[in-house]
């Protein structure tokens, strides 16, 4: 049976990727192929979940390229420099920068998916500010 095979650079993003695919019900081969890290799963995967999987796979991709470019040598890359993609309410993007090595640690732990839910809701409190306390929010059912 033939497989789909998805290639990553670095253990991070591999390990949540087979995390996710665990998740997903799905048991992924891994294969190490001179240092190209490969997740390999059979090709008869419904039309909805390859989509899931290939969204993933993508954020799983630019997490890749974040920790290549984080550790990579600022001549080899150009810069040495990491960002947040953060959109505003208005629907425009803005940039944040972020220490590449922070970023790297914390893409560790957190998948794209969960920095992205923390990302969001400082941008809420900063756009639309409470000033009452967590629990003065709670009594009032906010």
């Amino acid at each position: 049976m033939d497989k789909l095979e998805y290639v990553f650079f670095d253990q991070a993003p591999m390990r949540h990727f087979m995390d996710f695919l665990r998740g997903e019900g799905l048991a992924p081969e891994q294969e190490d192929d001179d240092g190209l890290l490969k997740v390999l799963l059979p090709e008869d995967i419904d039309d909805a979940l390859a989509e899931r999987i290939e969204s993933e796979y993508d954020a799983m991709m630019e997490m890749n390229r974040e920790i290549y470019e984080a550790g990579g040598d600022a001549d080899e890359v150009g810069y040495h420099a990491a960002g947040i993609t953060v959109q505003l309410e208005g629907g425009v993007n803005v940039y944040a920068q972020v220490d590449p090595r922070l970023l790297a640690r914390i893409m560790e732990v957190l998948t794209p998916e969960e920095f992205n839910t923390v990302v969001n809701a400082i941008v809420e409190a900063i756009e639309h500010p409470d000033t009452r306390s967590l629990c003065q929010r709670m009594r009032d059912g906010d």
